[in-house]
């Protein structure tokens, strides 16, 4: 009887590395399906299919003009309905008021405009003794904005605009980034901000604002944009948004 051959190691060693080389080849098979069926045809290493926050904005922001503009056809086909089927003097001078108290129509009188800019990006300190300033040192930030219109409405302002929406009792100044979120709307700087009323008044209330005070240092500072200007006769448009009021509470 023949002798049984002997395996050595080397083939034994052989066996395994041919089996780990197709185990591997097999897994990398599945895994080239799974990137397939998940991809649908996309490439995975970009990402130009996912928007970036700032285009959602953007984004949402064309949409919401859009329904603002087919809001405000509205209004005034409401308007004209209502017109034509008359009412009392009475009631009529009621819902005038109460339009304008609402800041529904449109506002025209004496009063001031703001400006507000974004300092140069390569700003230095332009004051001894001051530190060099950071990026957060050389834009505008929500607070700012904030600052000059509650000092308005302080003034006894009638109404007040920031650039070109009125604002009512819902409005919200909000920053994001390095741009104003307003009523669904995007903007980039500079910021304006108009308000009619008593001139003197208006410019009282802006001048006394401790956050405004600490504004103005900055524009000394670093060269923030800051520019206030009155006026005989300015107009502000009416609101033509919508009014969001989700819950309110009587006393």
């Amino acid at each position: 009887m023949p002798p049984r051959p002997v395996r050595t190691r080397a083939s034994g060693t052989r066996i395994v590395g041919r089996a780990l080389t197709c185990a591997v080849f097999a897994l990398a098979g599945l895994l080239f399906y799974i990137s397939a069926q998940t991809a649908r045809g996309t490439d995975l290493r970009t990402d130009n299919s996912l928007l970036s926050l700032s285009d959602v904005i953007r984004q949402r922001s064309a949409q919401n003009q859009q329904s603002q503009a087919q809001l405000a056809d509205l209004q005034d086909r409401s308007q004209r309905l209502t017109e034509q089927q008359g009412g009392s003097p009475a009631d009529a001078a009621r819902l005038t008021a109460l339009e304008q108290a609402a800041a529904l129509e449109p506002l025209q009188g004496p009063g001031l405009t703001v400006t507000l800019n974004d300092a140069p990006p390569n700003a230095t300190s332009r004051v001894p003794g001051v530190r060099e300033p950071d990026v957060n040192d050389l834009v505008i930030h929500q607070q700012d904005i904030q600052a000059v219109v509650n000092a308005l409405w302080r003034g006894g302002a009638e109404g007040v605009q920031v650039m070109d929406q009125r604002l009512i009792s819902t409005s919200a100044v909000r920053c994001v980034g390095n741009t104003l979120l307003l009523q669904g709307r995007v903007y980039s700087p500079p910021y304006v901000v108009r308000a009619v009323g008593r001139t003197d008044a208006l410019r009282a209330a802006v001048d006394t604002d401790p956050s405004i005070r600490t504004y103005q240092k900055y524009v000394q500072a670093y060269g923030l944009g800051w520019k206030l200007q009155e006026s005989g006769d300015l107009a502000l448009p009416g609101y033509s948004g919508t009014a969001d009021l989700r819950s309110a509470t009587g006393q």
